[in-house]
């Protein structure tokens, strides 16, 4: 199967546009083989944590928010699977709160699962609700696929569990600040022994700056793929056969870290884009 990350800039507070440039990138993604797109952490809003606390009404999203429907409508016209990621209403299961959400549509527009990010990291626990700890999972053409967001990384058992589940294909939607950081989705990816897609957030936010190197990762933790730009598609083949497609970029596998991966804005104790101590 051909997967796709994608990354931009998103708009800050402007759900609408930020769709729109979703759908955009689902239908570029799909002309060019793809059959599943990955967004980054907070793509439909920007992360943009104090805009969101100033008028968390406007910004909740539900599946069935209208203003996801070009989204929708794409991976129906395209006929692939997409998952996207904003404020959630409520965790999953229940009828209040908010959550940092991945949806993830199916070739029929509807949503196929749909993931609440476990583990807050900062500013984020004062506006978001932790989803539960099991979830994430899905089965796509053949394919099972994990999710997690951003910090749930930073938690070994989120990837052991998903090896456990005998799940072959990672999806982290994240927003890092360093390259070092996106750098070391390739040891999760080889420590575990399933292909790792990040899609990684661009540009300054309220968080940060985002910077972006979304990429795709073999099972053995060889590079198949980097967005090198600030926005744009990294595609690769993962699942029987894979292998990095034209405008991939090959390279070592650095060495296996058994430390956790940081979250974006964070820097203490961090040497090199490892974890220290």
């Amino acid at each position: 199967m051909i997967v796709a990350t994608a990354q931009f800039p998103s708009a800050a507070w402007d759900i609408e546009a930020n769709a729109a440039r979703t759908a955009g990138l689902i239908a570029e993604a799909a002309g060019r083989g793809a059959e599943l797109v990955v967004f980054a952490e907070l793509g439909l809003t920007g992360y943009e944590l104090e805009a969101i606390a100033a008028d968390p009404e406007r910004c909740v999203l539900a599946p069935d928010d209208p203003r996801l429907a070009p989204v929708r409508d794409a991976c129906r016209a395209a006929g692939v699977a997409a998952a996207v990621n904003g404020p959630g209403r409520g965790p999953s299961g229940t009828a209040d709160g908010m959550a940092i959400a991945t949806f993830v549509y199916g070739p029929d527009g509807a949503l196929l699962t749909r993931y609440d990010k476990h583990h807050l990291y900062g500013q984020e626990n004062e506006l978001f609700t932790p989803g539960p700890t099991a979830g994430g999972r899905f089965t796509y053409r053949g394919l099972k696929f994990a999710l997690a967001t951003c910090y749930d990384n930073a938690f070994p058992e989120v990837p052991e569990r998903a090896a456990a589940d005998d799940c072959q294909v990672y999806l982290a939607s994240s927003f890092h600040d360093s390259v070092e950081r996106t750098d070391e989705y390739a040891a999760l990816a080889h420590n575990h022994g399933f292909n790792v897609l990040l899609a990684n957030g661009t540009g300054p936010r309220s968080g940060g700056v985002g910077c972006g190197h979304s990429g795709i990762w073999a099972a053995d933790g060889s590079g198949l793929a980097r967005v090198t730009g600030e926005d744009g598609l990294a595609l690769a083949e993962v699942g029987v056969a894979a292998g990095p497609l034209s405008g991939g970029s090959e390279g070592p596998l650095p060495e296996s870290s058994e430390g956790p991966l940081p979250e974006g804005p964070e820097t203490a104790g961090i040497s090199g884009g490892r974890v220290a101590g």
